[in-house]
């Protein structure tokens, strides 16, 4: 892969003058050309089989207003080429989920899937949730498509086949069968209660379960359980009972479950009014595994062709793509997005725009929820927007804020103090940008509010005034909310005039009388503390904000607190991580006796090294 160095033109110029420049330089090999504008940022990012064709496009009139308004504002471009139309197409997405462009289709929430994980680095292999990339050695199933499908199957699973769900460490540690064993949700491995070879027969039936051969598992299971009434082993019939019953839970709580697509991802697309909704449906070994939707940024002269391969080039980015991807519309370059896929799974992935059929029918219930939801989403933000402006009027803003940042400390006396910030917008809350701030301050008195929220704004502004000096990136607050009264607007105000952004507004959200919801007292610099109506919906939205920070803050301060109590002198030394914190704290039954532990005994421990016996040794001696 090479780059072309941009060669601007000698003359300040934009739109067609300057594509028709860069024509002059380019050649028909494949790459990924980028626009910018006159403060060098990116504006759009594009993947081209022939670089110079492609650009030449953009060099005369006949486009849409989009594209228009996109050439206009461009006064540079920057050219990668690469090997091949493959590559171009995988550079071009990671340099829009990179740069976020603001001509490209966006896919603005792309977050990872969990999955269920047997283990089998364990004589007795574990069942838990699992979330990232596959390191750990065992079978993985999913993705489902959230937290709560997994709980939801992990809980039902552990009754079927009393899988255990607690770590190596704590298994290793027990010396009696724990509560899950009492709510029979647990064979007992760990005291024995169960044999080897018997739990291995549970681990190959959830297996089994989990990859589509959920029929058979139940009909051997009722088949024990008619053995088990025949010989009168009533209590072992009942328990297979429960058994079935929790089986088929799982099947009902995953709804709809196809019999001819036994490994797909379904995605239905449905735009209107200039937004769209991507639903995408996980089917896996012929089981729906549930349904996530998407809210790609778009623009209302963009086709579905070109929203779906942009949401499939982002999405599967970071995630193995399936057997199969049935689509609701078809893309342009359908055989480059197949061998793109392709080349990031053991498998050929096939991509389908079914006509007729189960599949058809499958495409048409991705579409119906995606309209929906979008209806939903377009309702609920007509109804966000009504709400800041209702929050200008309140506030003497300008206008209707775009970016609203709330802020709270927690702590207990002084101890494990955070600080927290909570974003919200014209979508809601946007918590993909809230932030917490671990308290530094040495000379801050312990339980000092004041001198916390102080540290708190002045590392956000600091932050803010490095990455974003021009305020051109949307990171900087239109309104900012601070949990407290007068004594907290003089403190904050203090530190925003020594940033010099003391033209950012302010309030303070103070409990009113008796501290009671709905009788909120709002400050402001050098104004009188006023009030809202008790029923006004401004006032339920600054609450909802004000609350959603303080759950925010105190799940942070808890977090830290749960932390430090689990802290040991082990985690002080180089080396020693969580797996070698567990094999010492087997070995030597606490960190107190490591600490105590002469050089022979460190060594023999399992993972440690003759080198980091003697630094954990030396550790504790220097000490």
């Amino acid at each position: 892969m090479t780059e072309l160095p941009p060669k601007k033109p000698s003359e300040p110029a934009t739109g067609y003058v300057v594509v028709q420049h860069y024509l002059k330089t380019l050649d028909g090999s494949p790459g990924v050309y980028r626009m910018l504008d006159a403060e060098n940022r990116v504006l759009y990012v594009g993947k081209a089989r022939n670089l110079r064709n492609r650009v030449s496009n953009y060099s005369r009139p006949g486009h849409s207003p989009r594209i228009e308004r996109m050439i206009a504002l461009t006064t540079s471009m920057m050219f990668l080429t690469t090997r091949t139309e493959t590559e171009a197409l995988l550079l071009e997405q990671n340099l829009i989920k990179h740069l976020k462009p603001k001509y490209n289709v966006l896919l603005r929430d792309d977050k990872s899937f969990p999955n269920i994980l047997l283990g089998k680095s364990h004589d007795f292999p574990q069942i838990k949730k699992h979330r990232g990339a596959r390191k750990e050695k065992g079978s993985y199933f999913g993705p489902f498509a959230s937290a709560g499908a997994v709980n939801r199957t992990l809980n039902q699973l552990q009754k079927a086949f009393l899988l255990r769900n607690c770590s190596d460490s704590m298994f290793e540690g027990r010396t009696r069968p724990c509560l899950q064993h009492q709510i029979k949700r647990c064979s007992a491995p760990c005291t024995g209660a169960i044999t080897r070879e018997d739990y291995a027969t549970s681990v190959h039936d959830a297996e089994r379960f989990l990859s589509g051969r959920s029929t058979k598992v139940q009909e051997e299971l009722a088949a024990q359980m008619m053995i088990a009434s025949e010989d009168l082993e009533f209590e072992r019939a009942a328990a297979l009972r429960d058994r079935i019953k929790a089986l088929t839970q799982v099947q009902t709580a995953q709804g709809i479950n196809p019999r001819g697509v036994a490994e797909a991802d379904i995605i239905g697309l449905h735009m209107e009014g200039g937004q769209a909704c991507v639903q995408v449906f996980f089917i896996r070994a012929n089981q729906n595994w549930g349904n996530q939707d998407f809210y790609p940024r778009v623009g209302a002269d963009i086709n579905a062709a070109e929203v779906m391969e942009a949401f499939i080039g982002q999405f599967y980015d970071n995630k193995e793509p399936p057997r199969h991807l049935i689509l609701s519309d078809a893309i342009e370059n359908q055989d480059l997005m197949v061998e793109a896929l392709s080349g990031k799974t053991t498998h050929r992935v096939e991509i389908i725009v079914p006509q007729r059929g189960e599949k058809a029918e499958l495409i048409s219930g991705a579409i119906r929820n995606a309209r929906e939801s979008l209806a939903r989403r377009m309702s609920e933000s007509a109804t966000q927007a009504k709400l800041l402006r209702g929050l200008a009027e309140a506030f003497d803003l300008d206008g209707p804020p775009q970016r609203i940042e709330a802020y709270d400390n927690s702590h207990i006396q002084g101890a494990h103090a955070v600080g927290a910030m909570i974003v919200a917008g014209p979508e809601g809350f946007m918590k993909n940008a809230y932030r917490k701030f671990n308290i530094k301050g040495d000379d801050i008195t312990p339980g000092d509010d004041f001198g916390m929220m102080k540290e708190v704004m002045h590392r956000r502004f600091s932050r803010l005034q490095k990455e974003d000096p021009d305020r051109s990136k949307g990171h900087w607050p239109d309104l900012l909310l601070i949990d407290g009264g007068a004594g907290q607007v003089s403190a904050v105000e203090q530190i925003m005039q020594e940033h010099g952004v003391g033209d950012i507004p302010m309030v303070g959200v103070a409990k009113g009388v008796d501290r009671d919801h709905g009788k909120e007292e709002f400050h402001r610099t050098g104004k009188r503390p006023f009030a809202l109506q008790r029923n006004d919906p401004v006032l339920y939205f600054v609450q909802r904000m004000r609350d959603e920070v303080h759950r925010f803050a105190i799940g942070t301060h808890r977090a830290k607190r749960a932390k430090a109590i689990g802290a040991t002198p082990l985690d002080e030394i180089p080396g020693v991580g969580a797996s070698r914190k567990r094999a010492l704290l087997a070995h030597f039954g606490s960190a107190k006796a490591v600490t105590r532990a002469n050089l022979a005994d460190l060594k023999v421990v399992d993972g440690v090294s003759v080198a980091l016996a003697q630094r954990i040794y030396d550790f504790f001696q220097d000490k």
